[in-house]
């Protein structure tokens, strides 16, 4: 099995096969938004307009709270969207995994391959190091070393 990278972005973790993938087309609309933000002109300006009204359509059907200007490194993997709720000022490294109903506070920094389980809340402005684990329903209050596996209310690490 071939390790995933914590410092290069797998985009081919968020490329859209089909149509019905409502996460994979919600991080298409924040990818794109934020590029037509990056240039300037008319043009520039009609599609921000475009990708704001799919990140909203698309935010609907996944019922989540992912702000269009938020810091996401590529390669980010939402299974399940649903009640995921990221503030606009936390940091998300590359090849993430979040599972559904995960809130993620302002001020957290996520390294990079860090995967949270189903229901976890990061609550307090933390670091969580590169590979670590957040288990189901764990609440985070405290900084996650690299690497480690952390379950519980609050977070220990196993």
């Amino acid at each position: 099995m071939e390790k995933i990278s914590t410092t290069e972005p797998d985009w081919s973790r968020e490329y859209c096969t089909t149509f019905w993938q409502p996460s994979k087309q919600l991080l298409r609309a924040i990818r794109g938004y934020q590029r037509a933000q990056a240039s300037t002109g008319f043009i520039a300006t009609l599609r921000a307009k475009w990708w704001v009204f799919c990140h909203r359509f698309w935010s609907v059907i996944c019922a989540c709270d992912i702000p269009i200007n938020c810091q996401i490194g590529g390669g980010l993997l939402l299974i399940h969207p649903v009640g995921v709720v990221i503030h606009p000022d936390a940091i998300i490294g590359p090849n993430c995994l979040i599972l559904q109903n995960t809130t993620i506070v302002g001020g957290v920094v996520l390294g990079g391959h860090v995967d949270i389980g189903a229901g976890a809340k990061i609550i307090a402005p933390v670091a969580i190091g590169d590979d670590a684990r957040i288990g189901a329903n764990a609440v985070v209050t405290k900084p996650v070393a690299a690497g480690t596996t952390v379950v519980g209310i609050p977070a220990r690490v196993i």
